[in-house]
């Protein structure tokens, strides 16, 4: 890739660009006030360079693409000067290209700031909703919305710079094509602009800040009313913010339960709060130990500015766990050469803020693939050194890639399992040499049973691990009521067939699909809310020791929203929903499901690590449940976490789940301190396994075959069978052995048999056993033949197996092939 040289512009560009936004004729400025064009190309100060386009509006715009740090004092900036007729608030837009991916171009550009006048430059920190959403102007560049800004009468300057990096395919670079600036001028006088109560828990006060989008000449009157979650106004009332002032503060009434609030207020400006539980039960002392936690991907998802207060609610809702990740190409562009930085500081900010981080390994880079290997690297020494690498900043756990069985490539669950291993392998040695703990090294993220997960497991993946993960969602189809899917108990199910013992299930995305032109409407608002609490309760029911929710971001993409948060980063009511079944259920240790309940209702029995019961209650349509212990000891909370006081010794089960917290003997009848050590003992998480791995599991074994061999596509893991390598009647392959160990090893590998008319031998005598030195690969070569009995299209398992001289069963590689 070709990156811009840093250049700096001539300041007589002034002159043209104060020509281009001139005010105009003397009766169009008395008319309506003109919409001014600031042509992107025509700064007074930049060291952004300009190129040619004869799509852009001048035939030319400002085009910023280097990998070269910014400089200290001032980034890649632009100064632009504007002269207006008149004192004014302007809507600014931009034809630029936008920081997260669009419907049109997945091309991205770096965050800007902005400043106006002098003043601070803060971040134009919108989210993605906002960006996805922009209309396409030509190539790469898209219609931005860039705020408001008030301007006064006469000379203005406009500065925007580029401060932090954004992530390439392969590259970490600082990215800015701007076309054009307009301003729009908004009619009127001064307007509401903003209504915001700060996160806060019962107990703390609330206030909300009203803010004007320009300075007030006299008192400005505004209304607001505060609606709960369901609907019902819960305050309201007018103020005037005093004249020469922006803002004002209202204080709201002390003794607002916990829950989610929306304000309504003049000028068409609403918002949303939530007010937290005050007291969590004290179970969980570190966020390694919590049950929940919420995909993140910050580096697509967030601003730069918002990442540490976006940390700080996750948090403060509860959650444990953040799911995130970085680039591979972008982490080591070329072999060897590390650059982690920018995604460390992430991961910095995260944990500051007391989030455990589960980092995900993207696809390989380009440099390390071929067209066979695709998206793994051809050589899997390349995936044990970046794993090394990765495990020495020393995350929490580390997932071995993202549902590599419903990608679009050819990649095989027997060439996965080997990437796997090796991945692993380099986890597990680099912690062990450095002294350091070991990150928990957690199975891919599988979207769904089938083949490619069975061959995986079939190739002894599990051994290297110390997670077993997948995910879940509901039918898409299902939009008023999303079921629990089947996923979890399918995974708990094969894991016992593969008789993993006590492996913990981690479900690292589990989500629903609510179809949305744009926003939530109130009603999938609640539906999402509902979701949430059913899928976390029935998954941790279901044995799973994590839940990772998908995604805790604004986050808008195809249609559907899944998103934890508004466009404008204001807690949805899942939000909520979220903090009060963390605080409620506490250490959620699975005790049993609720027996004998009416038709219709669902209800799961937890201990909280406190010496509490707490049953978690829902139904299709509104039933009174009658709760054992419930008259004597119990309380009852609504989804939001507020207390229901006129419970006495039933709640009322509805859609909304309510939570029922007692010290007597819980809903199956059990005394209160029965088999909480067993379910606890079932689903500890919190180290990694002590297992050793031996000098033969440190040998790794992958089969490879031609491009011309490669299995047909999985077309997002709905291909109908054959799965298998795609061979003629005598192919050949070879059989890679990797040597991942401290010293070099004789090692003898073998095919058994396959029978059905196949057959398998190595090309050349006695090549059956090489020595392979440390961090060393030897390629046997090996011919397969497909007998004349052969039918075509029908999957057969090719296994290899090994041996190191002295002993050592080396886990075996088994692949599917076929007669195409």
């Amino acid at each position: 890739m070709d990156l811009n040289r840093r250049t700096a512009m001539a300041a007589g560009l002034g002159a043209a660009a104060t020509a281009a936004v001139g005010v105009g004729s003397a009766s169009a400025r008395a008319a309506v006030p003109a919409t001014i064009t600031i042509p992107g190309e025509s700064p007074t100060r930049t060291n952004i360079p300009v190129a040619r386009d004869r799509r852009a509006s001048g035939g030319r715009y400002l085009a910023l693409l280097t990998a070269e740090q910014p400089p200290q004092e001032t980034g890649w900036y632009a100064t632009y000067r504007v002269r207006v007729p008149h004192k004014r608030v302007y809507a600014l837009s931009a034809v630029a290209i936008a920081p997260v991916e669009t419907p049109h171009t997945e091309a991205v550009g770096s965050y800007l700031q902005l400043s106006v006048n002098g003043g601070p430059f803060r971040e134009v920190a919108r989210s993605q909703p906002d960006w996805y959403g922009s209309p396409a102007a030509w190539g790469d560049l898209s219609v931005l919305n860039l705020g408001e800004v008030e301007l006064r009468e006469g000379d203005n300057a406009l500065a925007l710079r580029v401060v932090e990096p954004t992530i390439l395919d392969n590259s970490i670079v600082y990215v800015l094509s701007l076309d054009h600036l307009v301003l729009h001028p908004l009619p009127g006088g001064p307007a509401l602009r903003a209504a915001t109560v700060p996160r806060h828990s019962v107990g703390e006060p609330a206030h909300l800040r009203l803010t004007l989008h320009a300075r007030t000449t006299r008192p400005h009157p505004v209304h607001y009313a505060v609606i709960d979650y369901y609907g019902q106004r819960v305050a309201a009332g007018r103020t005037a913010i005093p004249a020469g002032r922006r803002t004002t503060t209202v204080a709201l009434p002390a003794d607002l339960p916990p829950g989610h609030y929306r304000i309504h207020a003049d000028d068409g400006v609403t918002s949303t709060f939530a007010r937290l539980p005050a007291h969590r039960a004290a179970a969980v002392t570190d966020a390694a130990g919590n049950r929940f936690g919420v995909n993140v991907w910050a580096s697509s998802l967030v601003p730069p500015s918002r990442l540490d207060e976006f940390a700080a609610a996750l948090r403060d809702m509860g959650a444990g766990w953040v799911r995130d990740g970085q680039s591979w190409p972008a982490a080591e562009p070329a072999p060897g050469a590390y650059d982690t930085a920018h995604h460390d500081r992430v991961t910095r900010t995260l944990r500051a803020r007391g989030l455990a981080v589960l980092d995900v390994l993207s696809p390989a880079p380009e440099w390390a693939m071929t067209d066979a290997s695709l998206p793994l690297p051809a050589d899997l020494r390349h995936a044990y050194r970046y794993a090394r690498r990765l495990a020495l900043a020393a995350p929490e756990a580390l997932q071995l890639s993202n549902e590599p069985d419903v990608d679009t490539t050819r990649s095989t669950g027997d060439a996965h399992a080997a990437f796997v291993k090796a991945a692993a392998l380099g986890i597990k040695d680099a912690c062990h040499d450095a002294r350091v703990d070991a990150p928990l090294v957690v199975l891919p993220g599988i979207a769904q049973t089938g083949p490619f997960q069975d061959l995986m497991l079939a190739n002894d993946v599990v051994r290297y691990a110390d997670v077993w993960a997948f995910h879940g969602y509901p039918d898409p189809a299902e939009q008023d009521d999303p079921e629990f899917p089947g996923a979890a108990d399918e995974q708990h199910a094969l894991a016992r067939r593969q008789g993993v013992g006590d492996m913990p299930l981690w479900m690292t995305e589990c989500g629903a699909f609510l179809t949305t032109p744009a926003d939530l409407t109130a009603a999938q608002e609640r539906v999402q809310a509902r979701y949430l609490v059913r899928s976390m309760v029935e998954g941790l029911a279901a044995g799973n020791a994590r839940q990772f929710w998908f995604a805790g971001p604004p986050l808008h993409d195809d249609g559907v929203w899944f998103g934890l948060f508004d466009r404008d980063f204001g807690p949805l009511p899942a939000y909520s929903a979220f903090a009060a079944l963390t605080s409620v259920l506490g250490a959620a240790h699975f005790v049993g499901p609720v027996r004998q309940l009416p038709a219709g209702v669902r209800g799961f029995v937890f201990d909280d690590g406190c010496g509490l019961r707490v049953t978690v209650l829902w139904a299709a349509r509104r039933t009174r449940v009658a709760v054992p212990g419930m008259a004597v000891s119990g309380v009852a909370y609504d989804i939001m976490g507020r207390r229901i006081t006129e419970a006495g010794s039933a709640v009322v089960a509805s859609p909304d789940p309510v939570y029922v917290v007692s010290r007597a003997a819980d809903s199956t009848g059990r005394d209160a301190d029965a088999g909480a050590g067993q379910h606890r003992g079932r689903a500890s998480t919190a180290l990694p396994l002590s297992l050793s791995l031996s000098p033969a599991e440190h040998i790794v074994l992958s089969q490879r075959y031609a491009a011309r061999n490669a299995a047909p596509g999985k077309d997002n893991g709905d291909a109908p069978a054959p799965y298998g390598y795609r061979l003629g009647r005598r192919t050949r392959m070879s059989l890679d052995v990797y040597n991942f160990g401290g010293q070099g090893r004789y090692v003898t590998v073998a095919a058994e048999p396959m029978g059905a008319g196949w057959s398998v031998w190595p090309v050349a005598a006695g090549a059956a056993r090489v020595w392979v030195p440390a961090g060393g690969r030897v390629s046997v070569d090996f011919v397969v033949v497909a007998g004349r009995s052969v039918r075509r299209r029908v999957d057969r398992r090719l296994v290899f197996g090994a041996r190191l001289d002295g002993g050592g069963e080396v886990p075996g590689s088994v692949a599917l092939v076929h007669l195409k």
